[in-house]
């Protein structure tokens, strides 16, 4: 599973100019399931992501969790993460996942965020969206399940 986490003051999430999601203070997670992923990986993915120690503390070093300010997320589905662009100039996405397990693991990935106490939100899933977010930082960190 892949993933791009952006520390943010806030963030929300559109369709049709209508706001689905949001979060203050916290993470804005785009996430992509792949197509070999298990239940596994999701839920390493949602304990890395709850205890990743990207927000400062009092001296501005970078040692508090999104569990640890009590942070809210906004988790966003985003396929083109698995985007391959080794051959030629259009990305392929043959190793997303198909859309019904993919779906199933973008959900389950919620779930085990909201289990680990993190208010979340989300947009929908295989929708076109807008999102908007003011990075703090800026903290952006790329994470994939294969590299740990």
């Amino acid at each position: 599973m892949r993933a791009v986490i952006q520390r943010v003051k806030n963030a929300s999430v559109s369709i049709s100019d209508q706001i689905v999601g949001k979060c203050e203070t916290g993470a804005l997670i785009l996430v992509c399931a792949m197509k070999n992923d298990t239940i596994d990986q999701v839920e390493k993915l949602a304990n890395k992501i709850s205890k990743i120690r990207i927000y400062q503390d009092e001296n501005k070093k970078m040692n508090h969790s999104l569990t640890d300010i009590n942070g809210s997320a906004l988790v966003i589905s985003q396929f083109t993460l698995a985007a391959d662009v080794k051959r030629g100039n259009r990305p392929g996405f043959s190793e997303a996942a198909a859309p019904e397990n993919a779906k199933y693991l973008y959900n389950y990935f919620v779930s085990c965020l909201k289990q680990h106490g993190i208010s979340t939100q989300t947009g929908k899933f295989g929708s076109e969206m807008a999102v908007n977010l003011i990075n703090d930082g800026p903290v952006t960190i790329c994470l994939d399940t294969d590299q740990f």
